[in-house]
């Protein structure tokens, strides 16, 4: 008798990249959702501090206090683990499938954007920790004061923690590298491979990413310049 196994469909190559794309999109709506709720920090600290208490408040009074939020965050958690997981899946399938290395091979883009994945990976992690103790817990806020987002906000990337705001920004960037390398290989899967085809993924992909790391930092730099205060 001949035993067959079989393999989940989500854990085939194919199924790996449709949880990839499926993350990966949940993540990006989120990023510019995100990008625009700090952006309401420009129309006053009554507007801003009307927003944040209103997320707090979403789904009352079908879901008691805070539990939209925290239904948000584990769908988020699952969504970066679950991404994070079929990434590392398939480029062990890739090296596996081409243990031999080639003398001849053109490896400068693949290895820059494998370099750039991997360290801006450890740096939006360590980013994702900071940000959650300093602006959600409130424990590395000179404020801290969840009642007044605003003044945490002001607070966070005064001028005097500058190295808030560097950090900040090197995150941000990270993220844009992320989303700029991950959008391109999405349009390609898409169809995009012919030349006008790439250069079009590139660029949508570039100007996406542009536009998203700057309605990250409008808000930090407005504060450090005292544009925000």
């Amino acid at each position: 008798m001949v035993v067959t196994s079989t393999r989940s469909p989500v854990r085939s190559s194919v199924g790996l990249k449709a949880v990839m794309a499926v993350t990966g999109i949940v993540l990006v709506l989120f990023l510019v959702a995100h990008m625009l709720g700090n952006l309401k920090v420009f129309a006053g600290q009554t507007s801003f501090d009307h927003y944040a208490h209103w997320l707090r408040e979403i789904g009352t009074p079908v879901l008691p206090g805070v539990w939209f939020l925290w239904i948000l965050r584990t769908g988020l958690l699952v969504s970066v683990v679950a991404h994070i997981a079929a990434a590392t899946a398939l480029a062990r399938r890739a090296r596996a499938a081409r243990p031999v290395r080639y003398a001849h091979r053109k490896k400068v883009r693949g290895s820059y954007a494998a370099r750039t994945m991997r360290w801006g990976g450890v740096i939006i992690l360590l980013f994702v920790i900071y940000h959650l103790l300093d602006l959600t817990a409130g424990t590395l806020n000179p404020v801290g004061d969840p009642s007044r987002p605003y003044a945490n906000v002001v607070a966070d990337f005064a001028p005097s923690r500058w190295y808030v705001t560097l950090f900040y920004t090197l995150a941000v960037v990270s993220v844009g590298f992320h989303l700029r390398h991950g959008l391109f290989s999405a349009l390609r899967s898409l169809g995009q491979q012919t030349p006008h085809g790439e250069r079009r993924a590139r660029m949508v992909a570039l100007l996406f990413s542009v536009a998203l790391c700057a309605g990250y930092l409008v808000v930090p730099f407005a504060v450090l310049t005292g544009l925000v205060d």
